[in-house]
């Protein structure tokens, strides 16, 4: 049996961090601000967790009677993981305070739920990638009604934890299943047995991918899984909104690509059908809809839908391009994303949130500097070169072509027009009409601005010079491939 404690250091110390948040929370006093600085606790457990990664070995490690593996791929997600919740944290820093939310947990719930995404990415078993989907969904159910005295916020934190765990049932029920059939939920040995049988299934194993399709498939919004994504979106604090619309989904697809990539393999022909269909009315669905949004955040939630989309192309693909560009792309949603996000948290105040699309009229005259970075952050979303959304969906259809599905690549480009649509009305919105309401003074913290420079940075940088990344991504996926 291998126990090597240090394979898990970085989610030992994010959980370390997590109760010092805690404590520190209880024995500070509200009153002389001393919740103010639980925001740099909890980044400094992320910086530290970042480096430990880092410094984690660069071969294939199975460790926890090989339930855990740390591989380049594993890797690879915990840096978006960390990212991403880094990134959160410093957007919520005046966000919580501003809105009287600030407590301790709040920050605390945030590291978990990444401890429970790091899990799932090194999950080398079924049981162990469920217990990592569980602490983090658990924690987002949570986050998401933390604005207690908002009836919307509750409904939606309700509506999350019944659907989720009618989902999560699903999943288990699916995994069941596959250990019946094949007397394992190690997905090596899972792999194995297909081999054994000439690479044939039986109905059984396919009943259990479908479930397994049915509950990751609500965790990365597809459709028909998607619909509580637009209500779930408006009705949590912002902050938390840009948080569930990265890290989970791209912990999802982590899953996504380890289980069906590892463990059904090589009966690729049986599940690839199904992830088509449920590619292009995902992203179809996503982007017609989002057209007919008027609420920012809703307009995001079908548009989320619709990248989910692009990703699950990547899937039909099942080549090295096509799930090396999914890592890149999740990269590169992380820092559009949350960085559209962080510009909605910068202008709405307290009780008055600037939700409604026409609410940025004007906002190119008044904040030029925040109109510029929400135009990279939509023209990157539209993919429109040279930012990083750009690139993302150039891999990801380049994938699909050279797999030979050549009409799912027509079908993701005819979306991605499509989406110009809505992306580009924003920016109309920002600097060709006249403001429909007043702008209020704006008080920003020196976090909420780093964040949006490191999101612009990103966002130009890996648009501009994508080689580097796409090749670390390439060299993480050599595992599962």
């Amino acid at each position: 049996m291998t126990f090597n404690i240090l394979s898990i250091l970085p989610i030992l110390v994010l959980a370390g961090f997590g109760m010092i948040v805690l404590l520190v929370d209880v024995l500070s006093s509200r009153k002389l601000g001393g919740k103010n600085f639980l925001a740099y606790i909890s980044l400094i457990g992320i910086i530290t967790a970042a480096i430990l990664t880092k410094n984690s070995t660069s071969t294939t490690l199975f460790s926890f009677s090989e339930t855990i593996i740390i591989d380049n791929y594993s890797l690879f997600f915990n840096f978006i993981f960390l990212l991403s919740t880094g990134l959160i944290i410093m957007i919520s820093h005046s966000y919580i305070k501003r809105e009287e939310i600030n407590y301790g947990e709040y920050y605390a719930l945030i590291l978990f739920s990444t401890i429970g995404m790091m899990l799932m990415a090194s999950g080398a078993d079924l049981l162990n990638i469920y217990i990592g989907l569980e602490v983090m969904s658990i924690s987002i159910y949570i986050l998401t009604g933390f604005k207690r005295s908002k009836l919307i916020s509750n409904e939606a934190s309700l509506k999350y934890f019944l659907l989720g765990a009618f989902a999560t049932g699903f999943l288990l029920f699916g995994i069941s299943i596959i250990y019946g059939t094949t007397g394992t939920i190690n997905l090596n040995q899972i792999a194995c047995f297909i081999a054994e049988k000439g690479g044939k299934s039986d109905p059984l194993m396919l009943m259990g991918m479908g479930l397994i399709i049915i509950g990751l498939g609500f965790k990365v919004a597809s459709v028909p899984f998607h619909a509580w994504v637009p209500d779930v979106y408006e009705g949590a604090p912002t902050a938390v909104t840009a948080f569930m619309s990265v890290g989970p989904k791209a912990a999802g697809f982590a899953v996504f690509l380890r289980i069906f990539l590892t463990a059904f393999g090589s009966i690729h022909y049986e599940w690839q059908k199904i992830i088509y269909i449920l590619a292009i009315l995902t992203m179809t669905t996503g982007n017609i809809i989002a057209i007919a949004q008027v609420n920012i955040k809703r307009m995001l939630a079908y548009s989320s839908i619709a990248h989910a989309g692009y990703l699950l192309i990547a899937l039909v693909a099942d080549n090295n391009m096509g799930v090396s560009g999914t890592l890149f792309y999740v990269l590169s949603y992380t820092f559009m994303n949350i960085g559209a996000f962080a510009i909605v948290i910068i202008l709405s105040q307290k009780g008055d949130e600037f939700i409604q699309i026409n609410d940025y009229a004007g906002l190119g005259l008044k904040h030029p500097l925040l109109a510029i970075a929400m135009s990279i952050f939509m023209l990157s979303m539209a993919g429109v070169p040279p930012t990083a959304g750009f690139v993302g969906k150039f891999y990801i259809f380049s994938a699909a072509i050279k797999s030979g599905y050549i009409g799912l690549a027509i079908i993701g480009v005819i979306n991605a027009v499509i989406s110009v649509y809505y992306y580009l009305r924003i920016m109309v919105i920002m600097y060709m009409k006249e403001p429909s309401r007043e702008f209020s003074p704006l008080t920003i913290s020196p976090l909420i601005i780093a964040a949006i420079v490191i999101s612009v940075i990103g966002t130009l940088q890996l648009g501009i010079f994508p080689s580097k990344v796409m090749e670390m991504a390439q060299q993480s996926i050599l595992i599962l491939k």
